[in-house]
């Protein structure tokens, strides 16, 4: 792939979605940490210096894929939740329920849960104080949609429904970065199986992470 100079806002544009286009390929094949702007840039075909008139760092690129890729799931989750949680059962019952369907939507997502988990530590690092505020932004009014999903179908979350909804963004993100263990801790599990105990599973870590959370919000009669 290669451009000639973009000279209106129409092919800026472009330029810009074909280079978040290509960072979430490469997201298909490897992990955040190894998403380089060489690479991105080779691929997208352009130099470096003219990716970085687009966005101004690898770290700026990934967070708006980060963005890009929470709406999407957001619209999805929407419904999943209608689909999998029981709104006439009890409260601890619809609970459950909703820590199952985030803990199956988000392992059905490991591109997203890795973004989540590199946003703290490194994508919010190496970029500017007016792209962290138009991330930070769009991560409001995304948090404010999930959390508006969440009290539909637990109501009794109330204000709490965004507080758990960041939480289950970070909680994606920590499990995530023990997914999958690297081939060395695997030989060691299969070596001294008493060692598997910090085999995670991503699914099944955040279910338990998830409904423990979630049952803690619930208010106590």
């Amino acid at each position: 792939m290669t451009f000639q100079r973009a000279r209106s806002e129409e092919q800026r544009q472009i330029r810009r979605r074909a280079i978040l286009d290509t960072a979430a390929a490469m997201l298909d094949e490897m992990p955040v940490a190894d998403v380089s702007l060489n690479e991105l840039s080779r691929r997208v075909g352009l130099a470096k210096s003219n990716v970085l008139r687009y966005f101004e760092s690898r770290e700026a690129v990934l967070l708006e894929l980060l963005d890009d890729r929470l709406g999407v799931w957001l619209a999805d989750l929407e419904g999943e939740l209608a689909e999998g949680v029981e709104v006439d059962a009890p409260p601890e019952a619809r609970a459950t329920l909703l820590a199952d369907v985030l803990s199956r939507s988000l392992a059905a997502r490991p591109v997203l849960c890795d973004l989540f988990g590199a946003q703290g530590g490194v994508l919010e690092h190496n970029v500017s104080v007016e792209v962290v505020k138009r991330h930070k932004r769009a991560s409001l009014a995304h948090l404010g949609a999930m959390a508006g999903l969440l009290r539909r179908v637990v109501p009794e979350l109330g204000d709490d429904a965004v507080r758990f909804g960041l939480l289950t963004l970070v909680t994606a993100g920590a499990v995530s970065s023990y997914v999958p263990p690297p081939p060395g801790l695997l030989a060691a599990f299969e070596e001294e199986p008493e060692l598997a105990v910090f085999h995670l599973d991503l699914r099944e870590g955040l279910q338990a992470a998830l409904t423990a959370g979630l049952l803690g919000f619930l208010p106590r009669d």
